[in-house]
Formats: C-alpha cells, sequence, structure tokens
C-alpha cells in the first residue's frame, strides 16, 4: 500500500440514470486537498450543501447506502465509494446533481476505468492507516450477519453468502490483493430476485432498474399473470413463466457473481470508516446494514485510540543498538533515555526504553510510589527526535541536537517501574537551517502516556 495520501490528478464525470429515482443523474469526481476525505454535494439544492461520507452519516440502508445531512440525502454511493477506495484514493471532492448517483452498469468497473484514465496523484501528507491489533466483531442474530475483522499484515477481504433460495447456491469471494481489485471484484454487477421487484416497485423504488445494470434471477415460480404485470411495470418483454433462470442482457461473469458484487459493497461501505486499514475482514451473509454498523464500530474503535502505538516486538533486531546510538548522541548513564531503535525512516522513528526500579531518579521521585519524571519522558522523546534528524545528515557524529523549544505536553498515564516505553517522533517540519519540529509520543502498551511537540537545532560540535 502507498504510504502516502493520494487524490485523483484530474476530474471525470459520469452520466446516467439513477436505479431508484429513474432520473437521469451528473456526477463529477474532484481532486481535493490532503485530510478532506470524501465529501459529496448536492449542487442541485439552494446552498449546494456538501455531506462528509462517514458511517455517522448514513440514514438508510434498505437498498443501498445512502447518507445524509438534515433533509439532504444522497443514495446509491456505495459503489463509487468502493471503487475510490480499493484504488487508494484517500482526498476526493464529489458533485452530484440529484438525489442519488447513477447506477450504470451495477458495478464499479466504469469507475475504476476513469480513475485509471485520469490517474491517481501522490500528496505529501502521510496515509493514516488504522491497524489492526486484536479481533473485533459485530453480529446480527436476527439475520445471522457477522462482520469479524481479524490482525493482519495488509487490507483483504473475504464474503460468505447464503441466499434464501434453491435456486443459488452458498458462495464465497475473496480479496486478497487490492492489485486485483479492478479485474476480479469491481466488475461484478448488483443483482435482484424477480420476487423482490414488485414490492421494491411499490415502494417507490427501482424506478432505474432493467436488465442491463443489474442480474435479474426468476427463481420461484409464479404465476404468468404476475410475471407479465412485473414485465410491464419494467417496460421488458413478457416471458414464460415455466422457465426459470437468469434473466439478463450479459451473461455471468463468474459463477459468484452476486457474492463478488456483495463483496464490492462491503469495501464501499467500509470506505464510510474514514482511514484505511490493515486486516483481514470475514464477512458471513453481509448487507449494506452490518457492514455500516460494522464501519460505526470502527470509527468508534479509532476515537479510542487515535494515536496508535507501533508494534513492537523484542525478538527483532533493533535498527540502532545501544553502541550505535552512543555514537550519534552526547548522552550517557544517568541521562541516556532511549534503549534502542527498532524502526526509522525520513520522518520518523521508533525508540524503546525499558524502565527498572534501579533508575536513579526513583530514589527521590518517589521513594514510596516511584513514577518515572514527566521532563525526562520529554528528554527522551527528544534523544529520539535527536537520532532522526541526525540520521538525515552526513557525518552525524559531528553534530549535537538541542531543545528550542517545547509545546502541548500533556501526560496521560504514570509510567512506573516495569513498563517499556516505546517512543513514536514524526517530523512536523523539515530541518530548515539546521532548525526542525517534531512530535512526539510516549506509549505503554497500546495507550499513550505522554505527548509534546518540540523544536530542536542541530549544532556542529567544536
Amino acid at each position: 500500500m502507498n504510504n502516502k495520501q493520494q487524490t485523483l490528478k484530474g476530474s471525470f464525470t459520469m452520466c446516467g440514470k439513477g436505479l431508484h429515482t429513474g432520473l437521469v443523474l451528473t456526477v463529477t469526481f474532484n481532486p481535493a486537498p490532503e485530510n478532506t476525505g470524501y465529501k459529496i454535494q448536492r449542487i442541485d439544492l439552494e446552498g449546494q450543501p456538501v455531506i462528509e461520507a462517514i458511517a455517522e452519516n448514513v440514514v438508510d440502508t434498505k437498498r443501498g447506502t445512502v447518507v445524509g445531512k438534515g433533509d439532504v440525502r444522497v443514495s446509491t454511493v456505495e459503489h463509487a465509494l468502493s471503487a475510490l477506495y480499493a484504488l487508494g484514493i484517500d482526498n476526493c471532492f464529489i458533485q452530484v446533481n440529484g438525489p442519488e448517483f447513477p447506477i450504470l452498469d451495477g458495478s464499479a468497473i466504469m469507475y475504476v476505468n476513469k480513475i485509471q484514465e485520469v490517474g491517481i496523484e501522490e500528496q505529501n501528507a502521510p496515509k493514516s492507516f488504522y491497524v489492526i491489533r486484536k479481533k473485533i466483531e459485530v453480529k446480527d442474530e436476527k439475520t445471522g450477519s457477522c462482520i469479524t475483522i481479524l490482525p493482519d499484515a495488509e487490507f483483504s477481504i473475504t464474503a460468505m453468502c447464503s441466499f434464501d433460495s434453491k435456486f443459488i447456491n452458498s458462495q464465497f469471494a475473496t480479496l486478497d490483493n487490492p492489485e486485483l481489485y479492478a479485474t476480479e471484484i469491481a466488475p461484478a454487477r448488483t443483482f435482484v430476485f424477480v420476487r423482490e421487484i414488485e414490492h421494491l416497485l411499490d415502494a417507490g423504488l427501482i424506478k432505474g432498474g432493467d436488465l442491463d445494470n443489474a442480474i435479474v434471477m426468476y427463481e420461484r415460480q409464479t404465476t404468468q399473470e404476475k410475471l407479465d404485470n412485473i414485465a410491464d411495470l419494467m417496460n421488458l418483454q413478457h416471458m414464460d413463466a415455466a422457465n426459470l433462470g437468469y434473466i439478463q442482457h450479459k451473461p455471468l461473469q463468474w459463477e459468484n457473481e452476486c457474492t463478488r458484487h456483495k463483496l464490492l459493497d462491503i469495501i464501499g461501505d467500509m470506505a464510510l470508516i474514514g482511514k484505511p486499514i490493515k486486516g483481514r475482514i470475514i464477512a458471513t451473509r453481509p448487507g449494506h446494514s452490518i457492514n455500516n454498523k460494522f464501519a460505526r464500530l470502527m470509527r468508534k474503535e479509532i476515537r479510542k485510540h487515535d494515536i496508535q502505538a507501533p508494534i513492537y516486538d523484542p525478538c527483532e533486531e533493533p535498527i540502532m543498538d545501544v553502541n550505535r546510538i552512543r555514537e550519534l548522541l552526547p548522552h550517557r548513564y544517568p541521562m541516556q533515555l532511549v534503549d534502542k531503535v527498532i524502526a526509522l525512516n525520513a520522518t520518523s522513528i521508533v525508540g524503546v526504553k525499558n524502565v527498572t526500579s534501579n533508575e536513579p531518579f526513583f530514589v527521590g521521585h518517589f521513594p514510596k510510589e516511584p513514577i518515572m519524571p514527566g521532563v525526562l519522558q520529554v528528554e527522551a522523546m527528544a534523544q529520539c527526535g535527536g537520532l532522526l534528524v541526525l540520521n538525515t545528515i552526513e557525518e552525524p557524529e559531528s553534530y549535537s541536537t538541542y531543545f528550542m523549544k517545547i509545546d502541548n505536553v500533556k501526560f496521560r498515564k504514570k509510567v512506573v517501574p516495569g513498563d517499556t516505553l516505546v517512543f513514536k517522533v514524526e517530523i512536523v517540519t523539515p530541518p530548515r537551517h539546521g532548525i526542525s519540529t517534531m512530535r512526539g509520543y510516549v506509549f505503554v502498551g497500546d495507550q499513550v502516556a505522554s505527548e509534546a511537540t518540540f523544536t530542536a537545532q542541530i549544532v556542529k560540535n567544536k
């Protein structure tokens, strides 16, 4: 996965009829600045209101995903969002001139083709992944639907469907590599059973449905009169009520095309989480309702762990051990507060310190309740920051880093003997004239113990 946020290189427009309204609709996808996410604007309404495409703004899931804000709604957004999310687009401003997106051919492939045609542009801001560390699950006891997400190095998804029909078997579909989305998932079309059509039409839905934008399954025989009535309502030719089977102009692309489309829908609904996920989703009998419950739960999890602790495996070889750290930093006992570095790139560093009961500061802070002083936690972060900026220059052994300013310091949790501190420091502003600003965090387990923003100067040793 790309580690920087991405948007479109240019705008593109799609035109077609709405599945439920039957209206001729136009939707335009535009590049958007960093950290915008997905936003949808109704340009046909007074004031041209904008809806943020997040799980909390989903107002209906009966026959698609409907986002809304007040009285303003936009439906059938899942196919477009699925394509954006799967192709790694983080920021997009979408304008539509009606209450839903056009259904097109009932899949996401036309969106994929247009995205690939205009191109994808990398932005400067880092992409903020949410890494799954533990099993998270949501169930619907009434329907038997269940979505589980498990820890995994990348994003993958498996959908398992059991249809209330003897005509179509239980099926599953898997996407292990997002790069296969365009060929293996995006072309899968939406589907409907003939027995559902009359109820949907009575509810004022699928006015734009036809045999070019959906797979239609006639699997339970009905009377010729009822079948003729449905055909008349949808402006279709009459069919023999005795002939069961699929009814569409284009044959099935895969035997499990219906389940592949369910997987497509899940990805579209996961786009409403607001962050790309690293984890494995297993969805049993998925649908827009359970998908949205899961997306809402994930957003709560993300808010609880807005700043995620780096993964620390004590068995892995460090990038810098204590001896290399001493070559770069002038600190020695008792002021060397970083034991090793476990991750390092151009903009961030992860360091570790094991806090023991023998730390000299515990003698007086405090004898009966040993607590690591907050100022030393900030100092440890700064030492990590020094290692980070020194790593960007030639002959780092000839330079030292010094505090210039400390801002926004917060202490959230006591640090006591036995704790393992994991530091994460990121560059906020790159070094300029030897001065750099960084943001640092101290973690104990998966909790933030302290954080600070600090500015340091790199000075050549005399």
